[in-house]
């Protein structure tokens, strides 16, 4: 992976939650990467990441997209449900 494609999973990752961050900590602790850690967080050099650990890291980000996307779904139907329902009540 480049050094442009990596400046925007680094962005990808800075904008998530720290929750979210966790798991990918966990995920590179899983593929033994090098983690420096001090009292302003985890830091990694991400120019040594293996294809394997870039593309398991984006089908998570992935993941957590489409799941974003899903909840934002139902909350949509949910409130047009209960408008419906209101506008019934009052009719």
């Amino acid at each position: 992976m480049n050094t442009p494609e990596l400046e925007i999973l680094k962005k990808q990752i800075e904008t998530l939650d720290k929750k979210h961050h966790i798991e990918i900590l966990k995920i590179l602790t899983q593929h033994s990467c090098k983690i420096n850690e001090n009292k302003s967080g985890s830091f990694v050099n991400m120019s040594f990441f293996s294809e394997e650990i870039i593309s398991e890291i984006q089908k998570y980000i992935q993941y957590i997209n489409e799941q974003e996307e899903r909840l934002n779904t139902a909350e949509y139907q949910k409130d047009e449900y209960r408008k419906s329902l209101v506008k019934e009540v009052k009719e």
